[in-house]
């Protein structure tokens, strides 16, 4: 995404220093893109039923994005320590100003649809189905980002804001401190719609766990009533919400904490057009650390790790209740139901097959039979 890339200080004199200086923007392309090219695989070779879902095709486009933004720009930011004249030329300068405008509001709009997702999954299960949100879907939505972003981002190409290399002399931006009026324009539309991208993400993503922890309290005080119910919620549940939603908060902490200070030094320069350049150097090289956190998440959260860090939760809480002393509330009928918890707690957290069930759980005659009978 905003990559690790023109963020190291002043061009190096003599061939030593240059060596040492260049190893880090080689380990940090070397980084992004293995680590990346990793979560691709591991994501392509999942389960069928993760391969057509909406949102882990938005986190394969997010993590094609780190490695397309990596690629690209990694390779002339190391030409650029080879030879300091390099950026000088305008139109590449112009070139990589447009790659860090692009991946960065790139990745905050597939986090921001990432969480708009789950959101409707979980809070809306209804507008969900109707909408068809599905693999197609999804890359139609990426489709769409990536048009309508390569349009914003080229606006400064054609005229409307002016690209320039920054005093480190290691990566170019557009002029945030101009006082010309369309320029000006352009560095506050580019730096409020990246902060909307910010501000729905976290918005969304609080609505997403918030529902999770009321939908938890109800399920925990609804008493059970038919004997089929957990059989029923242990075929349909699973790991797989719990695991979107931990990928969801982990990738969107880390992707929001990396561009919310470049966000805020847009603000910051265009209104009090102040010349602190260690401050915009601090928020790029915070920015480029992105594309190389971002994969290992979904490679560190991959199902086989998930169900054993499940497992662990499961055995601490079975351990816990044999010494906790027995509740004195008890479901007579079905009381085997009520203390399974590892059941519950995937079921609580499985929100979009809980919040739908109403709607597909059919009754056999066995179950009418016995509902009749109660």
């Amino acid at each position: 995404m905003e990559t690790a890339n023109f963020t190291h200080g002043s061009v190096p004199i003599n061939d030593t220093r240059t060596m040492k200086a260049i190893a880090l923007p080689i380990f940090m392309f070397a980084g992004g893109a293995v680590g990346n090219l990793i979560a691709i695989v591991v994501l392509s070779i999942s389960r069928q039923e993760r391969k057509s879902s909406a949102f882990y095709t938005l986190v394969r486009g997010l993590a094609v994005t780190d490695l397309l933004g990596t690629c690209l720009a990694s390779p002339l930011t190391i030409a650029n320590y080879l030879d300091q004249h390099v950026l000088e030329d305008e139109h590449l300068c112009e070139f990589l100003s447009f790659l860090l405008l692009f991946f960065g509001v790139t990745g905050l709009s597939i986090i921001c649809a990432m969480s708009a997702e789950r959101y409707l999954a979980i809070c809306c299960p209804y507008t969900y189905q109707r909408w068809g949100v599905d693999r197609r879907f999804a890359q139609k939505f990426l489709f769409g980002i990536y048009i309508s972003h390569i349009l914003f981002c080229c606006l400064p190409m054609l005229g409307m804001a002016h690209s320039e290399l920054q005093p480190s002399l290691t990566w170019c931006f557009i002029d945030w401190r101009t006082q010309e009026p369309l320029a000006a324009a352009y560095s506050f539309l580019y730096g409020a719609v990246s902060l909307l991208l910010i501000l729905g993400s976290i918005v969304l993503n609080l609505a997403v766990c918030g529902t999770l922890l009321v939908m938890r309290q109800r399920t925990v005080q609804r008493p059970v009533t038919r004997a089929s119910v957990r059989e029923r919620w242990r075929a349909l549940s699973s790991a797989a919400e719990t695991q979107m939603i931990a990928v969801l908060v982990m990738t969107s902490s880390v992707v929001l904490a990396c561009s919310a200070p470049l966000v805020v030094r847009v603000f910051a320069n265009q209104m009090m057009r102040e010349n602190d350049y260690k401050a915009d150097l601090a928020a790029i090289r915070i920015a480029s650390v992105n594309p190389i956190l971002d994969p290992w998440i979904y490679i560190l959260l991959r199902r086989s790790l998930f169900r054993r860090l499940l497992s662990l939760s499961k055995r601490f809480g079975s351990s816990r209740k044999r010494n906790s002393p027995p509740t004195p509330h008890r479901n007579l009928l079905y009381p085997d139901i009520m203390r399974d918890d590892h059941v519950f707690g995937q079921l609580l957290c499985n929100s979009s097959i809980i919040t739908q069930l109403p709607a597909t759980v059919k009754f056999t005659p066995y179950d009418a039979e016995s509902l009749r009978q109660t």
